[in-house]
């Protein structure tokens, strides 16, 4: 089971301080805890910019690094430990324990923020900070600064200026070490098994909640806590719906259920989705569109390259789905035509890549400068191309009759086909991390049959 150690996150907050300009100070606030409903709470997650600095776990706190402070440059400011608090809710690290557990340099009661940061920021320069994500705290910063500029007469320095840390730290994090791409590898392994036990325990009759109950006791059976997001279980025309999350529908014999889902394994992501058919065999017209998704994740898996543009395997899932189209008849005229008009987004509408780590739709920028950025080794992208044919589908005359390779049109309405990888790109070329869910036609059907 890999870990992140302190060194890992210590070696992150130097390259990090090592970019900050001269004279400044970062500010990390991590998350609160978030009521669900009267007095219950969701469970907590971190804020994933405090998580990849220094793994700190608990609401309630504030990471500051101040480069070449003297008394030490990471400071971490937390809840004090509470007897009757623990009790209720468990341990609490408290700010004698954090610099050990932690790596810190100091640590303070959360209760002490408006008291001792203040004097942190004044003198310094440039204060990093991701505003917007929390505005209590942002306005808490702000009154911070207003008292500091107010005793300027008396000698008091103020910050000279805000800068974006997601500017830095967000593209920092976008490339990812080897400890992190191990996690990853094994966040994709704990889904894939998820998604097979979704396959083998898959019969007409079965809810799709109860397809979502498979999945969460793989993902928590090795090891997963946590889903990385809603699980979409989409059978029928309920895989047409991109966000499809009501899970609550009755499985049929002659359809098709869309599931993406993935499990969150030490706070990293995995993000795969796979399509198949109730009874475990796919029929002729279900064949042919899925073979035209398939090609697509294919065709986009192939372009993910060092150097390749970020949108080149989009490009190449859209190019293969549209010629699929073209030849069914759903789309007419020329392929060149259909992709500069974008007529494809009737039945193909998002996108096919995103990043993926800490969060599910992971930081960094897509472009440079207005140019799709490079592909890098360290990087780790989706590939998720889909085709959707809704009920209510307007189509013409010719299109109707169309029985190409066996395709027919009115058993195809209503049906949503998607296939999504994580892709990790390497030196010399990439590794599909979610290669073990069966994903060919061939694999599926033999998988399903023989549970």
């Amino acid at each position: 089971m890999t870990q992140l150690g302190q060194a890992e996150f210590a070696q992150r907050r130097r390259q990090l301080m090592d970019a900050m300009e001269p004279g400044s100070i970062a500010l990390v606030p991590g998350a609160v805890m978030q009521r669900r409903n009267r007095d219950i709470d969701y469970a907590f997650r971190q804020d994933s910019d405090l998580l990849y600095l220094c793994g700190f776990d608990e609401p309630d706190a504030v990471l500051v690094l101040v480069p070449e402070r003297s008394q030490g440059e990471v400071i971490m400011f937390c809840r004090d430990r509470d007897a009757r608090a623990e009790q209720w809710d468990g341990g609490i690290c408290g700010p004698e324990r954090v610099a050990e557990r932690y790596g810190v340099d100091d640590g303070f009661p959360i209760a002490d923020l408006d008291d001792i940061l203040p004097g942190l920021l004044e003198g310094r320069r440039r204060i990093y900070l991701t505003m917007g994500e929390y505005p209590v705290f942002d306005q808490r910063l702000l009154s911070y600064v207003a008292s500091i500029r107010s005793r300027e007469a008396g000698g008091a320095i103020p910050p000279g200026e805000f800068v974006s840390l997601k500017h830095l730290l967000h593209e920092q994090r976008l490339i990812k070490s080897e400890a992190e791409i191990a996690i990853m590898r094994e966040a994709a392994d704990i889904s894939a098994q998820a998604h097979i036990r979704a396959m083998q325990n898959c019969q007409a009759g079965t809810t799709e909640a109860q397809l979502e109950a498979e999945l969460i006791y793989q993902f928590m059976h090795s090891g997963a806590r946590h889903s990385a997001y809603p699980s979409i279980v989409g059978s029928g025309a309920n895989a047409c719906i991109l966000h499809y999350t009501d899970n609550d529908s009755t499985l049929q014999n002659g359809e098709l259920v869309l599931i993406d889902a993935g499990c969150e394994y030490q706070h990293y992501a995995a993000d795969i989705t796979r399509t198949f058919p109730v009874s475990g065999e796919f029929s002729p017209t279900q064949r042919v569109l899925y073979d035209i998704v398939l090609a697509a994740n294919q065709a986009a898996i192939a372009q993910c390259q060092p150097g390749a543009p970020f949108n080149a395997p989009h490009e190449a899932a859209i190019a293969t789905m549209v010629e699929g189209l073209l030849e069914l008849g759903l789309l007419q005229g020329s392929a060149t035509d259909n992709i500069r008009s974008e007529t494809y987004l009737q039945f193909c509408p998002h996108k096919s890549c995103h990043w993926l780590g800490l969060d599910v739709h992971d930081v960094g920028d897509y472009r440079l400068a207005g140019e799709w950025r490079p592909l890098q080794p360290g990087m780790v992208l989706t590939v998720e191309p889909g085709i959707y044919i809704p009920a209510d589908v307007t189509v013409s005359d010719n299109q109707q009759s169309s029985k190409i390779r066996g395709f027919a049109l009115e058993d195809a309405l209503g049906t949503g086909i998607r296939i999504e990888d994580d892709v990790l790109i390497t030196e010399t070329g990439c590794e599909v991390l979610s290669q073990r869910v069966p994903k060919t036609i061939d694999e599926i059907e033999v998988l399903m049959r023989a549970a």
